[in-house]
């Protein structure tokens, strides 16, 4: 497994975990001393438990040497980043291209290369290109002159797509119980070995997409683009409701009890985030364009989740009113609940916007603030989630952790300076918020009143 980011560390901990032997390479070898000492440098409920656990059986084994790797392995995976930044949105492939440069090098006898990576359709044939290249090179008149040790044939090798449809949070159980298994390849013994690796998928009966390399590439980006169309639909549903009067929540069930759409993702919310989402909706876009198309949903998905950020910063500067000076209270900063990741998280649109403002902002996350720092260096961060509230002149429920649906709304009132709650997750209701006395906004609840306010 080249790579021990979070796609690397999950895959090749839980590959290890239905009986393989697995070997993840990593170039930083300040994240495998790391590992190597029992600390995990992601946030992953469970991970550390399972990484532990098949250490010890000597099914797993990290380190930085990619050559050895290689050349003890069968199946070799590329799990290594594709960044969207400083490509104009385009994924970069430089990683991609680099460890496959690597492992060719390595290549001594039969190898099957997986793509795990999330790529652009073409990837694959250019990678098999690349691959072949670097054989053709190693078996020159020069090279085999300096390496007297090589081998004058040229071995062979299969190049694989095998997407992953992992969330953070819930990485080991999607791995492990996932909805499907996706094997792009135009090689039989390929595929007979990629599906000898998910046997013990079948006694799930998972189902297996057998495809070619171009359509297992492009399944990703199109079921990531769905995903997050689905959010910026219910997001501008819920706009729409409150200028029509409605209400979000009881929208959202009465569409997500239609089995042929489904309840998932359709959670009003402060716009999506991740490493996933903003990242593979902009690149389909270009992989349409340089096919010379367009994609007007993924499009209108993308600004409908920009305008969604902006939205929520506005309702709550209309919420305080005069912000210069205001100390704000912000609970959550990851994307989402159960991981750390702090990449294109709403947070930052939001919290960047309050302290563009002259806003004091005061945070609390159960797992990201370490990550937080480096990018909200400006922000104050709580070691406990009512130290963030105490004295604060409003309160921002960002982030829908468990540890922020049952809080104590009493001691919370208190604790604030004036019992303004802004909850962008929709956790709380209305009724109850009133009841107790505070000035509560949410997003797409009718007029959205501010409960107990002018």
């Amino acid at each position: 497994m080249i790579g021990c980011g979070y796609v690397g560390l999950v895959s090749g901990t839980c590959l290890a975990d239905f009986g393989h032997n697995v070997v993840c390479v990593d170039a930083d070898a300040e994240k495998i001393d790391l590992i190597e000492s029992g600390t995990m440098p992601i946030y992953e409920i469970g991970l550390e438990e399972l990484v532990k656990r098949n250490r010890s059986s000597g099914r797993l084994v990290f380190t930085t040497d990619i050559g050895k790797a290689v050349s003890d392995s069968l199946v070799v995976f590329l799990a290594v980043g594709t960044p969207g930044a400083g490509f104009a949105g385009r994924a970069d492939l430089s990683q991609v291209y680099s460890a496959a440069e690597e492992v060719a090098q390595a290549i001594d006898d039969y190898k099957v290369i997986v793509s795990k990576s999330t790529v652009p359709v073409g990837t694959g044939r250019q990678l098999k290109r690349l691959i072949s290249d670097v054989l053709d090179r190693k078996l020159s008149a020069e090279y085999l002159n300096t390496h007297p040790d090589a081998q004058a044939v040229k071995p062979d090798f299969d190049v694989v797509s095998n997407p992953e449809f992992l969330r953070e949070g819930s990485g080991i159980e999607d791995f492990m119980r996932p909805n499907r298994v996706v094997i792009g390849s135009d090689s039989e013994s390929a595929r007979a070995i990629m599906k000898d690796i998910y046997r013990p998928l079948y006694l799930l009966d998972t189902p297996m997409v057998n495809t070619t390399i171009e359509t297992a590439e492009l399944i990703k980006y199109a079921s990531n683009a769905f995903l997050a169309t689905k959010i910026s639909y219910i997001n501008s549903m819920s706009r729409l409701c409150e200028a029509l009067g409605a209400d979000i929540d009881d929208l959202a069930r009465g569409m997500g009890l239609d089995r042929r759409i489904g309840r998932k993702f359709l959670h009003v919310s402060p716009g999506y985030g991740g490493s996933c989402f903003p990242k593979d909706t902009v690149a389909l876009t270009h992989i349409a364009k340089d096919a010379g198309l367009t994609v007007p949903i993924v499009e209108a998905t993308i600004k409908t989740n920009e305008e969604q950020k902006k939205m929520a910063l506005e309702k709550i500067v209309a919420s305080v009113g005069e912000i210069k000076d205001k100390k704000i209270a912000v609970l959550g900063l990851a994307f989402k609940p159960n991981t750390d990741d702090m990449r294109d998280a709403s947070s930052m649109t939001i919290i960047r916007g309050l302290l563009a403002k002259g806003a004091h902002v005061k945070a609390y996350d159960p797992a990201a603030m370490k990550n937080a720092r480096r990018v909200l260096p400006e922000v104050e961060y709580a070691e406990e989630l009512y130290s963030a509230i105490e004295g604060a002149d409003a309160l921002v429920l960002m982030t829908e952790w468990n540890a922020f649906r049952q809080l104590d709304l009493l001691k919370v009132k208190k604790l604030l300076n004036r019992p303004l709650f802004v909850d962008l997750r929709n956790i709380y209701t209305p009724a109850r918020m009133e009841r107790l006395g505070f000035e509560y906004v949410s997003l797409g609840r009718g007029a959205d009143y501010v409960a107990g306010g002018e």
